[in-house]
């Protein structure tokens, strides 16, 4: 099973949900279990597309690409969502692009720890996500003005709350939901 509610097929998916499930297609050309939960809502399916390309697709972010997964992939990691950081820190690694870098960066997100692995900007934005996930309800001014003293500008800072955001709602669904990678094609690059 993929998830703890029921899941409609595709060859039972009447014309609101084909539309869904065209919409949700991944490169693989395939519909991903994180996106299928929603097959009895497919309205939910839809702006779930949407917000989950906006953040984190979307050609005109300026956070390079390797480091929105790996934000995506602790926030995941804070969130004890399996699901998320098997595709995320996937898509991180394969965008590092070394796998000796790509470990000590992993192992760093695992123990909480990212000073282990960054500096500057990057370990600003990670200390950003972990405080967010974590205490949401303290954060304060000075938690961006300390990406702003990193060297973000606010469209960059706006990118890394989106991206964090996002997962923090998707971690949560998917835990929810108890949904799994079973059947899908783990990580959004082909290998």
């Amino acid at each position: 099973m993929a998830a703890w509610i029921e899941m409609i097929g595709d060859a039972d998916a009447g014309p609101a949900l084909r539309d869904a499930l065209d919409r949700a297609q991944t490169p693989h050309g395939t519909v991903d279990n994180v996106m299928r939960v929603h097959s009895l809502r497919p309205n939910t399916m839809h702006g779930h597309v949407t917000l989950y390309r906006a953040a984190l697709h979307d050609d005109t972010n300026t956070i390079p690409t390797w480091l929105q997964e790996a934000v995506s992939s602790y926030v995941s990691i804070l969130n004890d969502c399996a699901y998320s950081y098997a595709n995320h820190w996937k898509n991180a690694a394969h965008l590092i692009g070394d796998a000796a870098r790509a470990s000590e960066i992993e192992a760093a997100l695992l123990a909480h720890k990212p000073e282990q692995a960054f500096e500057g900007a990057e370990l600003a934005l990670m200390r950003y996500a972990g405080k967010l996930t974590l205490s949401p309800g303290e954060m304060v001014e000075a938690d961006v003005t300390a990406l702003r003293d990193a060297g973000l500008d606010d469209g960059a800072i706006l990118e890394a709350n989106q991206i964090i955001c996002y997962f923090n709602y998707v971690n949560r669904s998917i835990n929810g939901l108890g949904v799994t990678t079973a059947g899908d094609t783990v990580g959004y690059y082909a290998d």
